[in-house]
């Protein structure tokens, strides 16, 4: 797993839809529901007549921790759900989910950083169980 300035990367071999279904099964294991679904590809076809690669965003909400997190700072749900994306990538997908300790002020807050880092973690968890769904590493 690689992680960038925003989010934890994995790529997969799995097709679309099974790299999807890893995703959804991954995230659900670590307490996360998916609240929101955006078929990207679709959209930007149906709003600008334009052409993408499939791409997918999940919006993923793990309620206790999102609890905690408002109890701590309303102004959390800004960030919330957090975003999982699932894209296509030439001969792999590659799935992307939001890290919270990426934010700044997430980290500059004493009170709101342990559950940030609980998110992480979850995160990290689904993450890993993707990379472990693939059928071959990429």
């Amino acid at each position: 797993m690689e992680q960038g300035s925003l989010g934890l990367r994995v790529e997969t071999a799995l097709d679309f839809d099974a790299a999807e279904a890893a995703a959804r099964e991954a995230l659900a294991a670590e307490g996360f529901g998916v609240l929101t679904e955006i078929d990207l590809q679709q959209t930007l076809a149906d709003k600008l007549d334009v052409e993408i690669e499939r791409y997918k965003i999940l919006g993923a909400c793990n309620p206790p921790i999102a609890h905690d997190a408002l109890e701590v700072w309303r102004g959390f749900g800004l960030l919330m759900p957090c975003n999982v994306i699932i894209q296509e990538g030439g001969d792999h997908r590659i799935v992307m989910a939001f890290d919270p300790l990426s934010i700044e002020e997430v980290r500059d807050l004493a009170d709101l950083l342990p559950i940030a880092e609980r998110a992480q973690a979850a995160l990290r968890r689904a993450m890993d169980r993707v990379e472990q769904a693939s059928p071959a590493a990429v």
